[in-house]
């Protein structure tokens, strides 16, 4: 598993543009624009505004509101790494971003990290209020399973369990919420890295190896395939945290489309805090570097748009 490994030094990794690695023709933009407009239509087709309308308008507002769309492109890009197809992944990749936007809605809760702006625009219990925010993120969170179980075709009955339960687990009290408790119950203390990073792994990179991890299982993936997708999508969830705690202090509230600041506000320990702003840099090249050897037994043309993301989440700006 990826865990706080020591900085890579001399690597041409290190330089995003001259990585020496991987496949070179291939545009990201254009992946990541084709998969993210289809995976809005399936997203805006499996949550129709309907009655209650209160309830599905609060649901659509923060579900539709825009996002990178990582989650569902790592579950797609993991299905066509192992030979499947994007509609077998589909379904899975909704869920992930359902999922994902159930952890948001809830986390800006007052009671939480009690914030205003979320994909630039009001959070969803500053639109809606509290109490139709936490039933929205509720309803999400039950759609997901529903809308896996009921939308998957072609995918082996016993593949489809495998990832319901995957999908569970990284959303129940041994992932996100295992990472929220702990985050919550370390604001303000002198924590670790060794904590800080139980944080994330939860908190963050479990719901993105999951994503990618039911792709490649509703792909038809052996099981060693599986787990090599396993250890780089989860240096690639952990990369996506210690990239947003280095934007977090280097980006304005404008760039970012959230608020920024908040961590160093509340005073929550973050990679910067903890290792420096150098050093948390260093660390998130060296993530890269990781996720790229589990790839490197794959066919590269299938790789390429995981080991282009990778690249994409290290040197995002937003």
């Amino acid at each position: 598993m990826c865990t706080m490994a020591r900085p890579a030094t001399g690597s041409k990794a290190l330089d995003p543009k001259n990585t020496g690695l991987g496949p070179v023709e291939f545009n990201l933009n254009d992946y990541m624009a084709g998969k993210a407009r289809r995976v809005n239509e399936a997203l805006d087709h499996a949550v129709p505004l309907r009655h209650p309308a209160k309830i599905h308008e609060s649901m659509r507002y923060s579900l539709l509101a825009g996002g990178k769309r990582v989650r569902p492109v790592l579950a797609i890009a993991s299905c066509e790494l192992v030979g499947g197809d994007e509609a077998a992944a589909m379904p899975v990749a909704c869920a992930a971003e359902m999922i994902h936007t159930m952890s948001l809605i809830h986390d800006d809760l007052p009671c939480m990290d009690d914030d205003d702006l979320r994909r630039g625009q009001p959070t969803n219990h500053r639109a809606f209020g509290e109490d139709t925010a936490i039933l929205a993120g509720d309803a999400l969170l039950s759609l997901a399973f529903e809308h896996v179980a009921a939308s998957t075709a072609g995918v082996a009955p016993e593949r489809l369990v495998r990832a319901l339960a995957e999908l569970g687990s990284a959303v129940g009290s041994d992932g996100l919420v295992a990472g929220q408790i702990v985050d919550i119950a370390s604001e303000r203390l002198a924590v670790d890295l060794n904590v800080l990073e139980y944080i994330h792994i939860h908190k963050t990179a479990r719901l993105l190896e999951a994503a990618a991890v039911c792709g490649a299982i509703v792909g038809g993936g052996e099981d060693g395939e599986v787990e090599r997708v396993r250890r780089y999508a989860r240096c690639v969830g952990l990369l996506f945290q210690v990239v947003d705690d280095i934007l977090d202090v280097t980006k304005t509230s404008e760039e970012l489309g959230k608020t920024a600041g908040k961590d160093l506000a509340s005073d929550k320990a973050t990679y910067p805090k903890l290792m420096g702003l150098d050093k948390a840099r260093e660390f998130a090249r060296t993530l890269v570097v990781k996720a790229e050897e589990e790839l490197s037994g794959f066919d590269g043309a299938r790789a390429a748009p995981l080991y282009h993301l990778a690249h994409y989440i290290a040197y995002r700006q937003n």
